[in-house]
C-alpha cells in the first residue's frame, strides 16, 4: 500500500465540521499530488456514493469512498478530527476519516489492498494506534502496515498468522455432510455459518462486514466463512462448505449473486452495515432460526411460501422506508409500460401522418385491406398501435404488483388493470389495482400453509383468491370513485388555457429536468402519456405531451452545445460525451445529460431546470401538439405548429447553455480540471477521450 498513502495524504488536525468539508479537505491533498484530476467532479462522485448509503461506522469511523473517472490511481487519504464529523453512524460523529478513491477501472490487486485496509478498521488495536499517532509519517506507516499494532506483535510471538477464513473454510469442507466431528468421536463440531457481504462500491463495507462477522464468530465459537462479492470480483464458496453450513447470513445492499445456492437453510437477510455494527446479533438470530427449524424454501418451490426478496427489494437497499418502496413499486410498473407507450403511440402517430386524422374511423383491416392503398396501411398502423395501447393500464397494474410481490402479483395485477379499463377508471384505476393486487398477494403469503399444499399455492390458490378479491374491490367498492376522479382530471385538462396552461408547461419542464430520467422525470412523463393513451386524446393532452418531450430534450442538447462553444470548461471525457449528447437529446433521451449532472450537479441541474421550464412554457403558449409519446426531432412532422415547437426547444437550450457556461466560468479553477489550456494546449492530466463515465456506485 506504499503507493496509496503517504504523509502528504494525512491530516492529523482535520478542522472540517461537515462530511462535505472533510471530503473536500482530503480530496484537495489528492489533487495536489496529481491523484485526482477534477476536484469538483470527484467530489460529486463521492457525494453520489454517500447519497446511496451513509458511510459512517460505529466506533468513530467515516469511510467516504467512490470509484471515479477523475482518479488516476488508487489513493487513500486519512484525516483525524478533534471534534468529530457526522457521517451518519448510529453512535455519533467520526474522528477517524478515510477517503478512498479508486479509478473507474481499478485493477483487482489494488482493490484487494483497499479491502485489506477495510478489514483492519475492524481491529480496535489498529484504530487506537491511529488515534494516538504523533505525526503524519507514523500514521501513514501504520496504515501501510509498516508499523505493526500491539495485537499484530502478539500474533507474531505466538505464530498465529493463519488466515482464519481459510482455516474455517478448510475445516468446513473436510467435515461436509457425512463427516462430522461427532462421527469421529471427537468433540461436537461448532455451529457453521456461511455468509455473503456486498455493498454498492464493493471496496470498504463489503470487507469490513466480512471481518466483523469472522471476529464475532471466533468470539462465540462459531465457524463463519464469508464470500465477499466486491469490486475485485468474488470467489464462490465451495459447494461442500455451503452444504455443511447450519445457517446463512446475507449482508448486502446490492443483489446477492447466485443466491439460490443458499436456499433451504436458516437465513438472515439484512443490510451490510448490520453485519458491521451488530454481527453478534445476526449470528444469534440465525442460530435461533436453525433451532426453530425455520428455513428458506428451495428455489424450485417458487416465491410462494418463501421469504425471498421481491424484484424491487432485490434492486434496492436494505432499510428503505415505505415512501421509497412505494415510489419504486410505481416506477416498476411505469418502466414496463413505457415500451408499450412508445410502440403504440408511434404507430398511431404514423397512421395519422399517412392517413390523416380521420383514419380512426376506418373499418377493421380484417374486413378491408388493399395492398396498394396508403389509407389501408395507415389504418393497419393505427389499429396495431391501438392494440398496443390497450395493454398500457393492465401492464402498469401488473408490474406494480410484480414489484411488490414478485410473480404471484402478475395475475391479479393484470386482472385489476383490465377491470380499470372496463369501468373507465384509466391510469388512476391501474395504479390502485396494482397496489391492491400486491397487497392482497402479500397478505395471502403471510397465512400459514400446510406443507402439503405449498406446491399448488403459486399456480392455483394465490391466482384464484387474489384475482377474486381484486376483482370484487375494483368492480364493487373503489372502481366508481376512481372512475369519477379520472373523469374529473380529464375535464380539468380539457379546460386548461391561457396562463394556467403556460404555468403547467413550466412545471412539467422543471420536473422533466430535475432528475434526468429519474422518478420525478417519470412522473411528468407518465402524466403526459396518460392523457394521450386513448383513442381520441384531447387537444390539451396533446399539448402537454408536446411540452414534456420538448423539455426533456433540453438538458442533453444544452450540454452538447456548451461543450462545443466553451470546451475549455469541460474535460476531454465530457467533451467526448457532448458529441453523443447531440444525438441523445435530439432523440428525446434526457439521460444523455447525466454524466454532466453527476460531475457538477449544483451547476448543471438548476441550469437544466430553468431551460426546461422555459421550453415547457413556450410550447404550451405556442399551442404545439403531439400525438406520439416519443421520438424527438424524428416525429416533428407529426407535431402541430412544428416551427414554433422548434423555437421553444432552441430557446430552452440557449438558456441552459448560457447558465451552465456562466456558472462554470465562476468556478474557482483547480489544477488539472480543464483539459484545454488558455493557449489551446491539452492538459496531460485530463482523462483520455472515450473513457468510461464517472462511477459512483
Amino acid at each position: 500500500m506504499s503507493d496509496m498513502i503517504t504523509a502528504d495524504l494525512v491530516d492529523l488536525d482535520l478542522s472540517a465540521d461537515t462530511k462535505e468539508a472533510a471530503a473536500r479537505a482530503l480530496a484537495e491533498r489528492m489533487v495536489a499530488l496529481g491523484r485526482v484530476t477534477d476536484l469538483e467532479g470527484f467530489l460529486a462522485d463521492v457525494a453520489a456514493r454517500e447519497a446511496q448509503m451513509p458511510t459512517g461506522l460505529d466506533g468513530g469511523i467515516g469511510i467516504p469512498h467512490c470509484r471515479s473517472e477523475h482518479v488516476t490511481e488508487p489513493t487513500l487519504a486519512f484525516g483525524r478530527s478533534a471534534v468529530g464529523v457526522d457521517f451518519g453512524a448510529a453512535d455519533g460523529p467520526a474522528d477517524l476519516i478515510f477517503l478512498i478513491a479508486a479509478p473507474a477501472g481499478a485493477d483487482d490487486a489494488h482493490l484487494t489492498i483497499l479491502s485489506s485496509l477495510a478489514r483492519q478498521l475492524m481491529n480496535a488495536e489498529f484504530t487506537a494506534a491511529l488515534r494516538s499517532a504523533g505525526d503524519a509519517v507514523a500514521a501513514a506507516a501504520l496504515i501501510r502496515g509498516e508499523e505493526p499494532t500491539p495485537a499484530e506483535d502478539a500474533a507474531e510471538e505466538t505464530g498465529d498468522t493463519a488466515d482464519t477464513g481459510a482455516v474455517s473454510a478448510a475445516a468446513s469442507a473436510e467435515t461436509a455432510p457425512g463427516s462430522t466431528g461427532q462421527d469421529s468421536g471427537g468433540p461436537a463440531r461448532p455451529f457453521r455459518i456461511v455468509a455473503v457481504t456486498s455493498c454498492p462500491t464493493g471496496i470498504a463495507h463489503t470487507y469490513m462486514a466480512a471481518e466483523s462477522l469472522e471476529n464475532a464468530g471466533r468470539e462465540e465459537g462459531v465457524e463463519v466463512v464469508v464470500e465477499t462479492q466486491g469490486s475485485a470480483g468474488f470467489t464462490r464458496l465451495d459447494p461442500a462448505v455451503i452444504a455443511a453450513a447450519d445457517g446463512v447470513i446475507l449482508a448486502h445492499d446490492v443483489a446477492v449473486r447466485e443466491k439460490d445456492r443458499f436456499a433451504g437453510k436458516p437465513t438472515v437477510d439484512t443490510g451490510v452495515k448490520a453485519a458491521i455494527n451488530r454481527p453478534g446479533e445476526l449470528i444469534g438470530e440465525v442460530r435461533d432460526k436453525a433451532a426453530r427449524g425455520e428455513v428458506t424454501a428451495a428455489a424450485a418451490d417458487g416465491p410462494a411460501g418463501s421469504d425471498g426478496a421481491t424484484p424491487v427489494e432485490r434492486g434496492g437497499e436494505s432499510g428503505e422506508g415505505y415512501g421509497t418502496k412505494l415510489r419504486k413499486w410505481l416506477m416498476s410498473g411505469v418502466s414496463y409500460m413505457v415500451p408499450f407507450v412508445a410502440a403504440g403511440g408511434l404507430l398511431i402517430a404514423l397512421g395519422f401522418a399517412i392517413g390523416g386524422y380521420e383514419i380512426n374511423k376506418a373499418p377493421s383491416v380484417m374486413d378491408h385491406f388493399v395492398w396498394t392503398q396508403a389509407d389501408s396501411w395507415a389504418a393497419l398502423l393505427f389499429q396495431i398501435g391501438g392494440v398496443a395501447f390497450a395493454f398500457l393500464v393492465p401492464v402498469l397494474a401488473g408490474y406494480i404488483a410484480y414489484g411488490m410481490a414478485d410473480r404471484p402479483g402478475l395475475v391479479p395485477g393484470f386482472v385489476g388493470g383490465s377491470i380499470a379499463l372496463t369501468i373507465n377508471a384509466g391510469f388512476l384505476g391501474g395504479l390502485a389495482a396494482g397496489l391492491i393486487s400486491g397487497a392482497v398477494v402479500l397478505a395471502i403469503q403471510r397465512v400459514p400453509i400446510p406443507k402439503a399444499l405449498r406446491g399448488i399455492m403459486p399456480v392455483v390458490v394465490i391466482p384464484l383468491v387474489s384475482a377474486a378479491v381484486v376483482g370484487f374491490l375494483m368492480f364493487v367498492v373503489i372502481g366508481k370513485p376512481i372512475a369519477s376522479a379520472q373523469e374529473g382530471m380529464t375535464d380539468w385538462l380539457n379546460g386548461l388555457s391561457g396562463a394556467n396552461a403556460v404555468l403547467l408547461g413550466a412545471l412539467l419542464g422543471l420536473m422533466m429536468c430535475f432528475d434526468l430520467g429519474g422518478p420525478v422525470n417519470k412522473v411528468a412523463y407518465t402524466f403526459a402519456t396518460a392523457g394521450i393513451a386513448v383513442a381520441s386524446p384531447s387537444d390539451s393532452a396533446m399539448k402537454i405531451m408536446a411540452a414534456v418531450m420538448a423539455a426533456g430534450m433540453v438538458p442533453p442538447l444544452a450540454m452538447a452545445l456548451a461543450t462545443t462553444v466553451r470546451g475549455r470548461l469541460f474535460n476531454a471525457a465530457e467533451r467526448e460525451n457532448g458529441k453523443a449528447a447531440w444525438v441523445l437529446g435530439a432523440s428525446f433521451i434526457s439521460e444523455g445529460a447525466i454524466p454532466f449532472a453527476a460531475a457538477d450537479p449544483l451547476r448543471v441541474i438548476p441550469s437544466s431546470m430553468v431551460g426546461g421550464a422555459v421550453t415547457g412554457a413556450l410550447s404550451m403558449a405556442f399551442g404545439a401538439t403531439l400525438r406520439a409519446p416519443h421520438g424527438g426531432i424524428f416525429v416533428v412532422p407529426l407535431i402541430g405548429n412544428p416551427l414554433l415547437y422548434l423555437v421553444a426547444i432552441a430557446a430552452g437550450v440557449c438558456v441552459t447553455t448560457a447558465l451552465v457556461i456562466v456558472l462554470k466560468g465562476l468556478r474557482k479553477p483547480v489544477t488539472g480540471t480543464s483539459a484545454q489550456g488558455p493557449g489551446g494546449g491539452t492538459d496531460p492530466s485530463a482523462p483520455t477521450p472515450g473513457a468510461k463515465q464517472p462511477v459512483a456506485a
